[in-house]
């Protein structure tokens, strides 16, 4: 049996144009925007603070500078930023070493990508050392080129993550379909110019012009993503 996929860049029977695909990684294609938090609680506790759950939505999907300075900043607490940011990647690397759950749909839709030899990009607030890490469970293979949130000037909300993501695989950014999990992702890819599939987390996301919003990865496939550049 004969398996026809389609070439780079072809346009599909119903008019869009999909060239490629980001995809953001905790909490979109990994299950760990939980571990995240759990680590900065246990990290602050170390330090002689409790935090507030209610702070859970506002550091969620952030960069970690931001993340880190609220939470300083929030307790009080006698670290530095730089000193913070050490033992927040030291204690999620150890959560992810023992366990690294995937997103239920993450794994089949990397696979049908990959099948199908879309073009994409893992794109991340996470520093290289995790994204390096992460990748051995999610597979090198599996990505053109990965942007880390310690490689870029201005990491999520800003949309340089995304550009420079398009234009590492000859894209134009109307033209990518970008996989978020929180607002501050989709605030990043809209404002870069992408199509988004939002599929909240944490914190609840609005459908939007542009956006779409489902519950689960599993709802996501290949041809949907085509569907989600059609004009609407």
């Amino acid at each position: 049996m004969t398996t026809t996929v389609p070439a780079l860049g072809a346009r599909p029977a119903d008019g869009s144009a999909l060239q490629a695909v980001l995809l953001d990684m905790d909490g979109t294609l990994v299950d760990t925007e939980g571990f995240w938090w759990e680590t900065e609680a246990e990290v602050f506790a170390g330090l002689g603070h409790r935090l507030d759950d209610a702070w859970r939505e506002v550091v969620v999907g952030g960069p970690m500078t931001r993340s880190a300075g609220f939470l300083i900043e929030a307790t009080g607490a006698d670290i530095t930023l730089a000193e913070l940011t050490v033992l927040l990647n030291d204690g999620f690397e150890r959560r992810i070493s023992r366990a690294l759950p995937l997103m239920p749909g993450a794994a089949r839709l990397l696979a049908e990508l990959a099948a199908h030899r879309i073009p994409t990009a893992l794109v991340s607030a996470s520093h290289r050392r995790i994204i390096d890490r992460v990748l051995h469970s999610l597979g090198h293979r599996n990505f053109t080129l990965t942007v880390a949130g310690d490689e870029v000037e201005r990491t999520k909300p800003f949309p340089d993550p995304y550009l420079l993501a398009a234009a590492g695989l000859d894209a134009d950014p109307g033209r990518c379909a970008v996989v978020e999990d929180t607002a501050t992702g989709v605030a990043a890819a809209e404002a870069a110019g992408c199509r988004v599939v939002a599929v909240p987390s944490v914190a609840p996301i609005q459908a939007a012009p542009g956006r779409t919003v489902v519950s689960s990865l599993e709802q996501v496939d290949l041809p949907f993503l085509h569907g989600v550049m059609s004009p609407n």
